[in-house]
């Protein structure tokens, strides 16, 4: 039986604008390793990985939530020229609830950060990508 959501994992390409990003968010760096060899490659299916591996955890939160970013140095990543669109099959976003949907949107374009829509509600809640 699941006991709650504990990590999803982003594979970025400039870690330092992905730590600045979910710091906005609450988000402080936890750990920071490199990921590689056999044991690696087999449970990330990657020969030959190497990777940066970063946790961030959302402050004072229980339980614990984790954001994990994996930076590839080996191999080269594949880029997906559709990731941005939100009709495509597989993972689609992920979702914060927040205090003040408000104010956080104020934050992040603030920070140079471009909301993909207007705040709208839905299911009794608002929502904004």
């Amino acid at each position: 039986m699941i006991t709650h959501f504990d990590h999803v994992t982003v594979a970025v390409r400039d870690v330092d604008a992905a730590k600045s990003f979910f710091a906005l968010l609450g988000f402080k760096e936890d750990q920071s390793v490199v990921i590689s060899g056999p044991k690696f490659a087999a449970y990330m299916g990657v020969e030959g990985i190497e990777a940066e591996h970063v946790t961030l955890v959302l402050a004072n939160a229980s339980p614990r939530l984790e954001v994990q970013l994996l930076k590839y140095r080996r191999p080269d990543p594949l880029s997906d020229p559709h990731r941005d669109r939100l009709d495509r099959l597989g993972f689609n976003h992920i979702c914060f609830a927040v205090d003040d949907i408000e104010a956080m949107v104020a934050t992040l374009r603030a920070h140079g950060i471009r909301m993909r829509n207007a705040i709208m509600d839905f299911h009794q809640r608002k929502l904004v990508h």
